[in-house]
């Protein structure tokens, strides 16, 4: 088989899974679904899986990662308040907001990748790195310094992380309107005037 077929059936095969991977978690979340089904729903061998994916952390940050290409994409190249062009401050909250949103409709699979802990740590992903990243850099326009601003960026993404949410709006019954509110408040709180 040539190099090029080999790699169109891999896309093809992880795009399976992928599409697998999201009909079992629609069906009964994320906690229950185990790579074999996944395989099997996909129609592929297990090694196939993971192959693609390593293992199921892997499996869901790939969801994770596929749910959140809109939004990446809007953040890269959309308009302003959450495309570049737009004020760091309004643009922080902008993003932060867009986070909570993403959080809120993937809860089960946003929960299951924090609890997955280890060398799994949601603060060694990629996508974790990508969001901090553009947070910081916003961030560092106001504060003038990197390491101030690295170390914001990382409060404010712990006030967006799933479990957190997830206590807020499930637990506390915190309406989504108001924790909407109140991270708007805390981000402002906290996020320096422009020039300061």
């Amino acid at each position: 088989m040539s190099e090029p077929r080999r790699r169109a059936d891999a896309v093809r095969n992880r795009e399976a899974v992928l599409d697998a991977a999201e009909a079992l978690f629609a069906r009964g979340g994320a906690d229950g679904v185990s790579m074999n089904a996944v395989a099997e729903a996909a129609g592929v061998g297990k090694g196939t899986v993971f192959r693609a994916f390593t293992d199921r952390t892997g499996l869901l940050q790939a969801l994770a990662e596929r749910r959140s290409a809109p939004l990446r994409q809007a953040v890269e190249s959309g308009p302003p308040p959450l495309g570049p062009g737009a004020p760091p401050r309004e643009r922080v909250v902008a993003v932060l907001n867009a986070l909570l949103g993403a959080k809120l409709d993937n809860q089960g699979l946003y929960l299951a990748l924090e609890e997955a802990g280890g060398a799994a740590s949601p603060y060694r992903s990629p996508s974790y790195g990508w969001w901090h990243t553009v947070l910081r850099d916003e961030l560092a326009r106001l504060t003038g310094t990197a390491g101030r601003a690295d170390f914001l960026a990382h409060a404010l993404l712990a006030a967006v992380r799933a479990d957190l949410v997830a206590h807020l709006t499930v637990d506390e019954r915190l309406p989504v309107a108001e924790l909407r509110r109140r991270l708007t408040a805390y981000a402002h709180s906290v996020i320096p005037p422009e020039g300061g």
